[in-house]
């Protein structure tokens, strides 16, 4: 079982799901703008991928400078209640497999947690190549 949190409108994360289906795998896909996860799931995942919890705040797009989330003044806790509170402020896209949970910024970081191959060339979407003919990592 193959689990995405998953923005339709990021190239990065259509990106991971493509490499995901690429490996014969059609994933859980979790829409978290539209359904959240909570607190509980986010620090579990986050704990998950052995990360600070500030490497899962996004910037960019967000609320991020309005809310003042650079000031060290907010706990692990607050963070995780912004992120529960405004959802487009978790980075993504977050996979998680039965070899891990990642943040897959680059995509082609999913590569390291998927069990099954690579079933053929595979490029982003902007043309760079990831998996050649053989399905090999370029």
């Amino acid at each position: 079982m193959v689990t995405i949190f998953h923005n339709p409108n990021c190239a990065t994360s259509r990106n991971t799901l493509a490499l995901i289906q690429n490996s014969g795998v059609e994933p859980e896909i979790v829409l978290y703008l539209e359904v959240p996860p909570s607190k509980e799931k986010l620090k579990k995942l986050i704990n998950d991928m052995a990360v600070p919890v500030r490497d899962v705040l996004r910037e960019k797009g967000t609320p991020y400078t309005e809310l003042d989330l650079v000031n060290p003044k907010w706990s692990d806790e607050d963070l995780l209640g912004f992120m529960v509170a405004h959802p487009i402020l978790i980075n993504r896209p977050i996979v998680v497999t039965r070899l891990g949970t990642k943040l897959c910024r680059p995509s082609e970081l999913v590569l390291d947690i998927l069990a099954n191959p690579q079933s053929g060339a595979f490029s982003k979407e902007d043309g760079e190549p990831v998996i050649n003919a053989k399905g090999v990592r370029v």
